[in-house]
């Protein structure tokens, strides 16, 4: 299906699809991510005059992101994106893990969590609406099937996906259940401010 007047990045088929800055933004910092064996959910960007940039991340191997790995991936980005220079100002760096209602942006992502409770959000209304909510029936890469909490079944297509993600629900929670990271003695820090500096400053 041919897409005109929106910018998407499609880095694989297990990528996470973007829009624009965003989709520039995945692009560059993918490789590095992957390199250091994490894997890229979503890239956010929030705010115009001091624009914050929201990087949210999985370990490759599935367990449970730490501090260690936020800071890990706050150097990398950080680094990356001072070479691609994005921004014309100051910005700052989010790092957070998906956490357990994370978004859906994957096809893994569906699929690992199918049978669970999600909402999903459309860029043109469906059969007379944007919204919908259900259980995760099956997905690929193109289209997501969901049985609705009033009854009957749905299938929406991926590229009309404008957001979705899971509901927290006791059931999920169980479901996900890990033992925390050796480096979660605390809270782990999800802000890693982060300020541009013109290059001739960077040496």
């Amino acid at each position: 299906m041919a897409l005109t007047g929106r910018l998407f990045c499609f880095l694989s088929d297990e990528a996470p699809q973007h829009e624009g800055l965003e989709a520039r933004i995945a692009t560059a910092i993918t490789p590095a991510l992957a390199a250091m064996g994490y894997e890229l959910v979503r890239v956010q960007i929030q705010g115009k005059e001091r624009p914050t940039v929201q990087v949210m991340a999985d370990r490759a191997d599935g367990s449970l992101i730490g501090v260690k790995d936020c800071e890990r991936i706050s150097h990398a980005v950080g680094a990356v994106l001072d070479v691609d220079d994005p921004f014309p100002g100051v910005w700052n760096l989010e790092v957070s893990s998906a956490g357990i209602d994370r978004p859906l942006t994957r096809t893994k992502d569906w699929v690992r969590f199918a049978g669970q409770v999600a909402t999903v959000e459309m860029i043109v209304p469906q059969e007379g609406r944007r919204r919908f909510r259900g259980r995760i029936l099956a997905a690929d890469e193109n289209e997501v099937r969901l049985k609705l909490d009033e009854g009957g079944d749905v299938t929406l297509s991926r590229g009309n996906i404008r957001r979705a993600k899971l509901v927290l629900t006791d059931e999920l929670i169980a479901a996900t259940a890990q033992p925390e990271p050796e480096d979660e003695a605390e809270e782990a820090p999800r802000k890693a401010p982060k300020r541009w500096r013109p290059p001739s400053e960077r040496n």
